[in-house]
């Protein structure tokens, strides 16, 4: 089994999407970890032991992945990141001046 296809397998065990931030795959191991705790699982205790063990390895192969993981700093990277604001901000930098000037950002306060 390749890096990724175990990365994938674990990241399937702990319901997480394709993209996840550190505290949605904490979230998602904490909440499944709580339903297969052997003291609070109806299943049976070996199955309970088992599901947590898997759940536990597939936690611990993800952060070490997110451990080693690089991550970029670069403008492009930054920008497809940012908040909605940043984006804003972004064009009102590139727009010419006074060329915003009747620009309404917020609808409801928009004289008719």
């Amino acid at each position: 089994m390749s890096n990724y296809d175990e990365i994938t397998a674990a990241r399937i065990l702990l319901e997480l999407p394709e993209r996840a931030s550190m505290d949605e795959i904490k979230a998602s191991y904490r909440k499944l970890i709580r339903k297969w705790h052997p003291d609070k699982c109806k299943k049976t205790p070996q199955t309970c032991k088992e599901m947590s063990a898997r759940i536990n390895a597939a936690y611990k192969l993800i952060m070490a992945y997110c451990e080693e993981y690089r991550f970029s700093f670069s403008e492009e990277e930054v920008l497809e990141h940012g908040t909605e604001q940043d984006l804003w901000w972004s064009v009102l930098a590139k727009a010419p001046p006074g060329a915003c000037h009747n620009l309404v950002l917020d609808p409801s306060s928009a004289s008719s």
